[in-house]
């Protein structure tokens, strides 16, 4: 066999894996688990809509605390009713605050992942997740600036 048939072979063979771990630099990867599992959105689950938002020098997600059951699915309903893009990750507070510096480095960083969703102005979208986990859940606006304007929540899993 060749060699460029064999580099065209593993591209194929990696790019399904390639295409699930997320874009991002290399070893960029976030333990989901930690907090819960995606959802199967063939299921029923609660439905929670989420808006985001800016003005008044302020950014925000409303509501911003959601009181979850733990092994309850949600189906969270994204609104960006904003003039900027903006972001939901779901994560704990110390791998979202680590995916924070990740995001600077790296701004129009695309996520393929479960348990986030980046919106332009006007767009909707959803993410459907599991809480598996009991335990302080952070979800935030990840975009450079966001957070710190606002753009962060606690979900209470109980």
């Amino acid at each position: 066999m060749k060699t460029h048939a064999i580099i065209a072979a593993l591209c194929l063979a990696l790019a399904p894996a390639a295409a699930l771990a997320g874009a991002g630099p290399p070893g960029h990867t976030h333990d989901v688990t930690a907090f819960g599992a995606p959802g199967d959105p063939r299921k029923p689950a609660r439905v929670v809509t989420i808006t985001m938002k800016e003005g008044d020098s302020r950014m925000e997600f409303a509501p911003n605390r959601l009181e979850i059951r733990k092994g309850e699915q949600v189906r969270f309903k994204l609104v960006n009713a904003g003039q900027l893009d903006h972001e939901l990750v779901i994560g704990t507070l110390e791998g979202n605050m680590k995916h924070a510096e990740e995001m600077k480095k790296n701004p129009d960083m695309e996520h393929d992942d479960p348990n986030a969703k980046r919106l332009a102005p006007g767009a909707t979208g959803e993410i459907v997740w599991r809480f598996t986990r009991a335990g302080s859940f952070d979800f935030s606006c990840l975009i450079p600036g966001h957070r710190e304007a606002g753009m962060a929540g606690t979900l209470i899993v109980k």
